[in-house]
């Protein structure tokens, strides 16, 4: 499946239920067949060339096979821990011991989770944050093993919803802070922990409410020698190719970001904002725009950079757009502070969309205390290292893969079950040509078994990646559309 396979579906019911009208410039412009289905194949040695980092710096390819690898973080030993939510699980990734630009191997730390995606180490602890709570589990760094059982210490997180995905960092203060996106578009939450910024202690209790109005603050953190956090945020949908802007917003306890009332600089919300002057005023605008729909997730101050201009600069992954008639983000951007306060936005890891062909989408970004960065892509399924142009640049392309084996013939009548979910939800409207909505370009599903088996579609289904929101389905239906996708394309 792929990740536009419900949105006109959804569309259609929030303009029903919500009364929304589309604005005649939207459009459905995600990448093309294997992002919908949560996937690419690696890119290949040309499209590697693609891809630019400032002077001085090389890319190298550290690793890859990591399907929807989302959240990062680096260990004292060197390891790179990499949630992957789809499949439930938290990998560790070896460190480059040989010089080779590779990571040196890997091992499944943590599975049976529900959605992992933030990821943070404390005092003993490996804390991941799941759609619904927060669980953590003795890790040892020097061993690379964990120790007695997952305990979750918070749970009743509210899931499901547009913004699944769940965040956590430890803040200077020793406070344990965790995003929670919206569950909308646009709408009123009935339940105020979401589009917030919560922080509670350690072991789970004193649950408090930091900040509210943000949308989607997907990625945070401390700037260097401040108290000052930064986290970044989604601007919302369905009004324009340019507006609202994405945002990176100083965030302080106790402050409204303006959300779902007012979008960039407390411009009304044309859904929402009526009635709401004084709220809205007092809400706070952003400190910087990011360019409508580019989609910043995460974010990394720079600490051991050598080079001043980059020293106490952030690093910003955006992931790019689904909703603009021309495709946007796909890229890494720096943001230097400048001595009036003022922020300037610069290129920093870019080729991954030309032409509105992509093949890679960022979504995490850590520094080790080398000055070496490495940047997930839930696209391609790989990790990227940057490094200063002294060190080795990117070994060659392994073998592919060789195929998966053929499964069991399909059920008729789990067959049958799917292909009245794939009618009942419209899938059609985005990927027949002849049935497409107008303003969205059409994606048809074609060798899906070459890429997936009926457990990998079923898994996308229950861990959509944005924008395709969760399904109402159940473990049996999931499998069950799995298996007539796989059967008709």
């Amino acid at each position: 499946m792929r990740r536009a396979l419900w949105i006109l579906a959804l569309l259609a019911a929030a303009v029903t239920a919500c009364r929304l009208l589309l604005p005649d410039r939207y459009v459905v412009n995600a990448p093309v067949l294997n992002t919908l289905l949560g996937g690419h194949e690696p890119p290949s040695e040309a499209e590697r060339q693609r891809l630019r980092a400032p002077e001085g710096f090389s890319i190298q390819f550290f690793a890859e096979d990591l399907p929807n690898a989302r959240f990062l973080r680096l260990t004292p030993a060197g390891d790179l821990l990499v949630s992957r939510p789809r499949a439930g699980e938290v990998t560790l990734l070896r460190p480059d011991a040989d010089g080779d630009g590779r990571s040196d191997g890997r091992e499944l730390l943590l599975a049976g989770l529900n959605r992992p995606h933030g990821l943070e180490l404390h005092e003993g602890w490996l804390y991941v944050a799941e759609t619904d709570a927060v669980g953590r589990i003795r890790f040892d760094p020097r061993t690379r093993r964990t120790r007695g059982e997952f305990e979750r210490v918070l749970t009743g997180l509210p899931g499901g919803g547009n913004h699944w995905s769940r965040t956590v960092r430890f803040g200077p203060d020793g406070w344990l802070y965790l995003s929670v996106g919206s569950s909308c578009n646009v709408c009123e939450e009935a339940d105020a922990r979401r589009a917030s910024l919560l922080r509670l202690r350690p072991d789970g209790s004193d649950v408090q409410i930091y900040a509210t109005g943000l949308r989607n603050a997907v990625g945070f953190d401390w700037r260097p020698g401040t108290s000052e956090l930064y986290a970044t945020d989604n601007g919302r949908d369905l009004l324009g190719d340019d507006f609202p802007p994405c945002e990176l917003n100083r965030v302080v306890e106790g402050g409204f970001y303006g959300w779902p009332y007012a979008n960039g600089d407390r411009v009304p919300d044309p859904d929402l904002g009526d009635g709401r002057a004084d709220l809205i005023r007092r809400s706070l605008p952003p400190v910087h725009d990011f360019r409508a729909h580019t989609a910043p997730l995460g974010i990394v101050f720079l600490r051991h950079a050598p080079e001043p201009e980059y020293r106490g600069a952030a690093l910003v992954a955006l992931h790019g757009s689904w909703n603009r008639t021309r495709k946007d983000g796909y890229e890494v951007v720096s943001l230097h502070w400048r001595d009036d306060g003022s922020i300037e936005e610069r290129e920093f890891l870019s080729g991954f969309e030309l032409d509105e062909d992509v093949i890679g989408r960022p979504v995490d970004v850590v520094e080790d205390e080398r000055g070496r960065i490495y940047v997930s892509d839930d696209y391609a399924g790989a990790i990227y290292r940057i490094v200063r142009s002294d060190a080795a640049g990117m070994p060659a392309r392994p073998a592919p893969r060789a195929a998966a084996a053929p499964g069991p013939p399909p059920d008729p009548r789990a067959v049958a079950r799917g292909l009245e979910l794939y009618q009942a939800h419209a899938c059609a409207t985005c990927h027949d040509p002849l049935r497409a909505a107008p303003g969205v370009v059409a994606s048809p599903l074609t060798d899906l078994a070459r890429r997936y088996d009926r457990a990998g579609l079923a898994a996308l289904l229950r861990t959509p990646p944005s924008p395709m929101p969760v399904a109402a389905l159940d473990d049996a239906q999931r499998d069950d559309l799995a298996r007539y996708l796989l059967q008709a394309f």
